[in-house]
């Protein structure tokens, strides 16, 4: 499981979060705070957390309605911006869904500068 400091490490990191599904967020590291605020970094994981939880709507519905499988659960998704961009997981929440636990753990997420940000690197930790 990734933590904060090491998704800090990513090139092109300006901030990492932890948020609830609800967006509240939980925990974060800044890196350019004259960039990036703590208030803005709410705003974004209410974002990405009503983000998620559309795409998974789409996803349920669109399985139902073609009998096509493997879009839901959604687990992770990417946000590309025109300075930066954000890569979001919920794959540790779905792994505790599925071996039934109730405690669900928070959503993951880094910020990275568009000029340097190696998303693929982003994914695989978040996926470790």
């Amino acid at each position: 499981m990734a933590t904060l400091d090491e998704l800090m490490r990513l090139p092109g990191a300006m901030a990492a979060f932890e948020f609830r599904g609800s967006g509240e967020l939980l925990e974060h590291r800044i890196a350019y705070p004259d960039w990036l605020s703590p208030t803005t970094l709410d705003l974004l994981a209410h974002m990405c957390a009503a983000n998620m939880s559309i795409a998974a709507m789409q996803a349920r519905g669109w399985e139902q309605v073609t009998a096509m499988t493997g879009f839901y659960p959604v687990q992770e998704f990417t946000l590309i911006g025109f300075d930066w961009s954000v890569v979001v997981s919920g794959l540790r929440r779905e792994q505790y869904k599925q071996e039934g636990k109730s405690s669900l753990p928070p959503f993951l997420g880094v910020v990275m500068a568009n000029e340097s940000a190696d998303y693929e690197a982003a994914f695989a930790l978040l996926e470790a």
